[in-house]
């Protein structure tokens, strides 16, 4: 374990944050972590190994890392539904998958959209009312196999009957967060190198696409100032209205992020082949 702290890049405006963060090595060795999810029970973490096709639990605790689960389908993005209940995009699998957390029951909720495979499930974001928005993107060479006539995001309802395709017009979406008030979202569309804002709709459906950051963006995470926290080639720290506040350099590219603690504010952050918390002070 290691603590160390970083001098970050202040853009010309007023910064909301302050201007360093120490960062702590959590743990490393992995073959490429993603999908940090705050557990709001009890505080963990939980993240993927992607190809290594395991889950992984961090105990704010005791400081530890502990295997939860392996043979997940590649799961990339993960997101808590309740404190019980972790949904994952399992795009190994090509499907949108629920587990309990303490029963271990797992079931499918979307696999397939208009009786078409879905590509490979990327990243999630879970509304206050239940209803789950993900993107669909494929990465990697193998591509014959698509089904779907391109790369997008879908809305599930929260009572799980319906599917519905919410973005149609992006080249590789990625990372993906909404509001608390589940009045907005901003999804990353990584082959378009942009971030995008939109309206949520009171169906669920999405409306309002204007330009959030011209930056792509792999995770992402929000504070509960607003605050958007974009990985590329750093940690980028973006206001509420998308301007750049700051960015944090660390050991490795990172690969996704989520708030863990608000005062101080705390970020858990994958980087490849380790995982970090982030502190600003």
């Amino acid at each position: 374990m290691f603590r160390y702290v970083l001098v970050c890049w202040v853009a010309f405006f007023p910064a909301v944050l302050a201007t360093s963060a120490e960062v702590e090595e959590l743990g490393a060795g992995f073959k490429f972590t993603e999908g940090p999810a705050f557990c709001p029970a009890d505080g963990s973490v939980y993240f993927t190994d992607v190809p290594q096709h395991q889950i992984y639990r961090w105990d704010p605790a005791s400081g530890e890392l502990s295997l939860f689960l392996e043979n997940t389908g590649a799961a990339n993005g993960l997101y808590f539904a309740d404190g019980q209940t972790l949904v994952m995009c399992a795009g190994g699998d090509r499907v949108l998958r629920a587990r309990d957390i303490v029963s271990g029951e797992s079931m499918v909720l979307a696999d397939s959209f208009e009786g078409k495979k879905l590509n490979s499930p990327n990243d999630l974001w879970v509304a206050p009312d239940g209803g789950i928005y993900f993107t669909d993107p494929r990465y990697g060479r193998q591509r014959d196999d698509l089904e779907q006539d391109g790369e997008h995001v879908y809305y599930l309802s929260p009572d799980r009957t319906r599917l519905v395709r919410v973005a149609d017009d992006l080249v590789r979406p990625n990372g993906i967060i909404g509001t608390p008030d589940g009045k907005q979202l901003i999804i990353a569309d990584h082959g378009d190198k942009k971030a995008w804002r939109y309206s949520i709709q009171p169906d669920g459906t999405l409306a309002d696409k204007a330009l959030f950051a011209e930056q792509p963006s792999d995770g992402m995470a929000m504070d509960a100032a607003g605050r958007v926290y974009l990985t590329h080639d750093m940690l980028d720290v973006y206001s509420p209205a998308g301007e750049l506040i700051e960015s944090v350099a660390l050991p490795e590219r990172p690969t996704n992020v989520t708030v863990v603690g608000e005062d101080p504010l705390t970020l858990f952050v994958t980087t490849r082949k380790s995982v970090h918390l982030v502190t600003f002070e």
